[in-house]
């Protein structure tokens, strides 16, 4: 008997979204503030994983400049009919305090490696929106809806409308169509028929320690929808010693041979700072129909698996990916994401110096709208991340280097700049909830080298930061930092039980370049490296 061992998506991939069609299958997962938006992953055996595109990879689908952090793609949900996949999304363009300005579009495709085309508007009233195929043709968008009014349950329950394709909108009646549970934060909402049944799957109990997914169904696709009386049919939250935290928010599918298949989000905390320094990652989960007709988990339990058994489909491998991104293409790799904006050849850029990445100094990494930086997923606790770095700085408001990042109040940077007594040096910044912070007492004078190779070194929750002047022997800057810094845990500020600010994505390692003088100068890197190191 061979298993899946979770998660399958590790690092930065929530929300997850599935589906199958013919022998292949598709996650669709957030990507919030980070471009191109929404990651898919194809399979045929549901455990071996490879990215294989961006959908939402052009301004005219997806235009982030200005969105905060943790805004931009929530949810995508995607799902196929007669030759067309269709990916549903929202655009989170504010989420703090008492109102939710996020607008949900629809794109298509005939290829689920695109082109996708431009998308067609729906509404604004929530988030998580999904659509619903039903057999008669109608096709239905769910989404939850947000009530803003004080003394109110903010998560006002999940509505349906219907979507018509000749005029390419919502039309009809919007019913509100359940209410939720006593866990409340009823969102993420998916419909699947089975059994004589419309089956609604919702997470509820946030997307932190109190996750999980609640099942309810009707004999009507608009209800009334009766929650099971068993509770959640997945959570962590009275599991504290499970490996896998965080658990909620799924998707359902069934295989060839009529298996069922939940995929969830997830965490795996560091401990004992219980911080997920991954972000929140997708899991699998096998499931059946029990004999009242509820779905739940194969294992008769709630609380999530990391060993489950593989489904009856033969083994899928692909390559495994390289390790070292030279920038000798045209393209820079599919790992790598940018902020808010697509990388253009005006701020990053491959042709000008061809073997390297020319990335052109734009604003501070406080910046919601123009920053020239280019990262991948942290997808391990032991990794190590290495660039070399050509740059002429005249001021110290010229900057270049290795970030390890996780949104614009919470990084660590090791970069290379102009000191007028040191000349060109390297140092260390951090920010920590927005507070900055310089952790060397003095930065390292380089002065006279043409080059500079940078490297992070992670072991769980340390950090500690290297550099070389021959990429061989390599020097220790500053003391060891605290990973944990970056998580969602640490971003999220609550105070008198309000909260200040969120966090719900992950941690990147990547090069940036600023020049706060605005006269753009260029940093080149000429290869970068992410490796996952064995314990």
């Amino acid at each position: 008997m061979s298993y899946i061992v979770n998660p399958i998506l590790r690092g930065f991939n929530p929300d997850p979204s599935v589906i199958r069609v013919g022998v292949d299958y598709y996650i669709a997962t957030s990507t919030f503030e980070w471009f191109p938006g929404v990651q898919i992953h194809h399979s045929r055996d549901l455990q071996n994983w490879r990215l294989i595109g961006h959908p939402l990879n052009r301004t005219s689908q997806l235009n982030m400049t200005g969105n905060p952090d943790s805004g931009g793609v929530w949810a995508p949900c995607l799902s196929y009919h007669e030759g067309t996949y269709y990916l549903i999304y929202t655009d989170v363009k504010s989420h703090m305090g008492p109102f939710k300005d996020t607008h949900n579009y629809m794109v298509t495709a005939s290829d689920i490696r695109g082109p996708w085309s431009e998308p067609i508007y729906l509404n604004s009233s929530g988030f998580d929106p999904s659509m619903f195929h039903e057999e008669d043709g109608t096709k239905w968008i769910i989404n939850m809806v947000w009530d803003h009014r004080k003394g109110k349950n903010h998560f006002g329950g999940i509505v349906i409308q219907q979507y018509s394709e000749t005029e390419k909108c919502l039309v009809g009646p919007i019913h509100n169509i359940f209410r939720g549970t006593p866990l409340g934060l009823t969102e993420g909402p998916h419909i699947y028929k089975a059994n004589g049944y419309y089956h609604l799957m919702t997470a509820e109990g946030g997307t932190r320690y109190g996750h999980a997914i609640t099942m309810a169904r009707s004999t009507s696709l608009l209800g009334p929808y009766e929650a099971d009386p068993a509770g959640p049919m997945l959570t962590s939250a009275d599991r504290p010693k499970a490996d896998l935290q965080r658990a909620g928010h799924g998707c359902l599918v069934e295989t060839q041979s009529r298996e069922l298949y939940l995929v969830h989000l997830c965490g795996r905390p560091l401990k004992p700072s219980m911080c997920c320094t991954l972000g929140r990652e997708t899991a699998i989960q096998r499931c059946i129909w029990n004999e009242a007709g509820w779905l739940t988990l194969a294992s008769g339990e709630h609380e999530p698996e990391v060993k489950v058994k593989a489904p009856s489909l033969p083994e899928y491998k692909f390559e495994l990916e390289p390790e070292i991104e030279h920038f000798d293409g045209d393209q820079i790799s599919i790992h790598f994401n940018s902020l808010r904006e697509p990388l253009a050849e005006d701020w990053a850029s491959l042709s000008e110096r061809p073997g390297f990445l020319r990335l052109r100094g734009r604003e501070s990494l406080s910046s919601h709208h123009r920053q020239s930086l280019i990262a991948c997923r942290q997808q391990s606790f032991l990794v190590e991340a290495e660039t070399v770095v050509e740059f002429a700085p005249d001021s110290y408001q010229q900057l270049a280097g290795l970030i390890y990042y996780y949104n614009s109040r919470n990084y660590y940077y090791l970069w290379i700049s102009w000191d007028e007594e040191l000349g060109k040096c390297v140092g260390i910044m951090s920010s920590d909830r927005g507070l900055y912070n310089e952790p060397l007492k003095s930065p390292v004078s380089i002065e006279g080298w043409e080059r500079c190779y940078l490297k992070a070194m992670i072991r769980r929750e340390r950090l500690q930061f290297l550099y070389s002047q021959d990429g061989q022997e390599w020097l220790p800057i500053g003391e060891e930092l605290d990973a944990t810094k970056l998580s969602d845990e640490n971003a999220e500020l609550i105070r008198d039980g309000v909260a200040l600010d969120q966090g719900f994505t992950g941690a990147f390692l990547g090069m940036c370049a600023q020049d706060l003088s605005g006269r753009r100068l260029h940093a080149d890197f000429d290869y970068f490296t992410y490796r996952e190191l064995d314990e």
